[in-house]
């Protein structure tokens, strides 16, 4: 195969991009393409400022991160600490009943769709009294 020649701004940028990891990274992570930063390189130069700061972002939005997760542990865990048992309970127990009475609605509707269909419900038959065959 022939290798094509590259323009030589082409070959100083791959250069630029090797001494630049940092740029790497942008492109892969999707915060930029490489026309984009090829065409800033041309455009602005190898001194400009947004090149020291391609890096810096990085490592600030790392701490950053890191910071925000063990703010949102420390708030779980404070939450966790000032919660009362009780309370908790109670708000359980009306939880419950709400949903007990939601599925008690719901057998009401599903009760009346089969009773139309099906007829009414006859009571089970059976003996009244456990114990009957022990009458005097």
């Amino acid at each position: 195969m022939t290798q094509k020649k590259l323009h030589p701004s082409v070959l100083q940028f791959k250069e630029f991009v090797k001494n630049n990891p940092q740029i790497i990274r942008e492109v892969r992570s999707g915060k930029a393409t490489w026309q984009e930063l090829y065409e800033d390189w041309y455009l602005l130069g190898e001194e400009d400022s947004r090149w020291q700061t391609t890096g810096a972002e990085k490592e600030s939005e790392s701490k950053t991160d890191q910071v925000s997760k063990n703010d949102w542990l420390s708030n779980i865990m404070g939450m966790v600490k000032k919660m009362d048992p009780n309370q908790m309970q109670g708000h359980i127990n009306n939880l419950s009943q709400a949903l007990g009475a939601i599925q008690g609605v719901i057998s009401q509707f599903q009760g009346s769709n089969v009773n139309s269909v099906s007829g009414p419900l006859k009571p089970q038959e059976g003996p009244k009294h456990p114990f009957a065959f022990r009458k005097d």
